[in-house]
């Protein structure tokens, strides 16, 4: 039998992080030397994406983990967990995580697929839009330009901007300039 079809076996063909029961597919929790349904969970597409890239994540979705962190699956408590960790921020995520609780080989494992960049900064427009590196923006505010003798003004387009490391900041040019600029002073294109 296939690892997936054990998956879908296991769980009853839905996502063991959400129970979502569209567009599943296993999910190898690593580090493992091993391919085994022991060492995968079955997850949608939604979850995939959001695992995979942390700047998609929305945070309303990641509230199923409050069920599945208590799977008796240990690769979908470790998924829970990186969740979690990558969620830390939001005070919900931070009660639960008080509450999980994984055996000390489990919670090692766990640890071994967090990074501590886990602290994911999430630029995020007027409009509430996650912004992107690349993006192309627009001010929706007259901002006087400190150390510059210009005003950069509303309706400005911005292309290119490049995401700091504070989410209240973006930089992109204005004017020839090189500027940092208030995120949600601006609505991305």
């Amino acid at each position: 039998m296939s690892v997936e079809q054990a998956l879908k076996e296991r769980s009853n063909s839905s996502c063991e992080l959400c129970e979502s029961k569209e567009n599943l597919s296993a999910f190898e929790v690593g580090p493992n030397k091993d391919v085994h349904s022991d060492n995968a969970c079955l997850v949608c597409s939604v979850c995939l994406d959001q695992i995979n890239d942390h700047s998609l994540i929305d945070a309303n979705h990641w509230r199923c983990l409050n069920g599945s962190m208590w799977s008796e699956q240990t690769a979908v408590k470790v998924m829970a967990y990186r969740m979690l960790h990558a969620l830390k921020k939001e005070d919900w995520a931070q009660d639960l995580m008080d509450q999980i609780y994984l055996e000390e080989d489990d919670l090692n494992w766990a640890k071994q697929g967090v990074t501590d960049e886990g602290d994911i900064v999430v630029q995020k427009d007027s409009n509430g839009t996650t912004l992107l590196e690349g993006d192309s923006v627009t001010i929706i505010k007259d901002l006087v330009v400190k150390g510059a003798n210009f005003t950069a003004k509303r309706g400005t387009m911005v292309r290119n901007i490049r995401l700091t490391e504070d989410p209240k900041f973006i930089e992109g040019k204005v004017n020839g300039s090189h500027i940092v600029i208030i995120a949600e002073y601006v609505k991305k294109q």
